[in-house]
């Protein structure tokens, strides 16, 4: 559920986080107060990290309170969600220009997905060599002539996919033609 957030804070297990676990969940909040959030001063972060104290619940709700977060204790998912939102911002906060020109992950995948659906789009129409192959090819296939050599080169694209089909291919090896 948190696995995206825990990776852009370089959580030590995004993966395997379990907020259900309490020793994981204390040891977590210590970790996202010392290294990302760091509201407090260093010597005023004893009792919060002091994981097996009978009083570790108090001193998380004063520094829930501390840091205005507007859930309770007993919504663990919503804190931990929350203060999540909270690292992120205060480490985008600290890195702003390394962060700015970044893209998505997905984003990158899409304009790779975009290039590679449609390859025709970077060929350069007007060079004499593409004219030349393109007009053998077309003669080859016995394809109509057009004014725009691209128009050409995607009619020869849809003839080869349609003739080259496994169907296709099983049906042309019976006949003798």
């Amino acid at each position: 559920m948190f696995r995206r957030k825990l990776s852009a804070l370089d959580y030590h297990n995004p993966a395997g986080f379990s907020c259900r676990d309490e020793t994981e969940f204390r040891n977590f909040i210590v970790w996202l107060e010392d290294q990302k959030i760091r509201h407090y001063k260093i010597e005023d972060r004893g009792n919060l990290r002091n994981i097996h104290s009978d009083d570790w619940p108090k001193s998380f709700e004063k520094y829930m309170k501390d840091v205005n977060c507007p859930f309770k204790i007993q919504e663990r998912q919503e804190t931990v969600d929350w203060l999540l939102g909270l690292a992120v911002r205060l480490e985008y906060g600290d890195n702003a220009d390394k962060y700015k020109d970044s893209t998505p992950d997905g984003a990158k995948n899409t304009e790779n997905t975009a290039k590679n659906a449609e390859p025709l789009i970077n060929l350069d129409v007007n060079n004499p060599d593409f004219k030349a192959g393109v007009m053998a090819l077309a003669n080859l296939l016995q394809i109509q002539r057009h004014d725009d050599y691209l128009v050409m080169l995607k009619a020869i694209r849809i003839l080869v996919q349609e003739r080259l089909t496994q169907e296709a291919i099983a049906k042309a090896s019976q006949s003798k033609e």
